[in-house]
């Protein structure tokens, strides 16, 4: 599901389809989810999931981008 909403969000450009996509997987995602997904083989992931589930911190809350 992760990749499905990542290449929903793809025509935002990589770094903000990532950011949305980690954003939607924080606030909407059950914590079970969220901690299942951390658990994926990260070549089943797109490179904009990859980048999502990077942002997401351990408690699974989106990370504000680094500038």
């Amino acid at each position: 599901m992760a990749n499905q909403i990542a290449a929903n969000l793809a025509a935002h450009g990589a770094d903000a389809a990532a950011a949305e996509t980690a954003e939607h997987i924080a606030r909407y995602w059950d914590p079970r989810m969220r901690a299942a997904l951390r658990e994926v083989d990260p070549a089943q992931l797109s490179a904009i999931a990859r980048a999502a589930v990077a942002r997401l911190d351990p408690a699974g809350a989106a990370s504000p981008p680094s500038d």
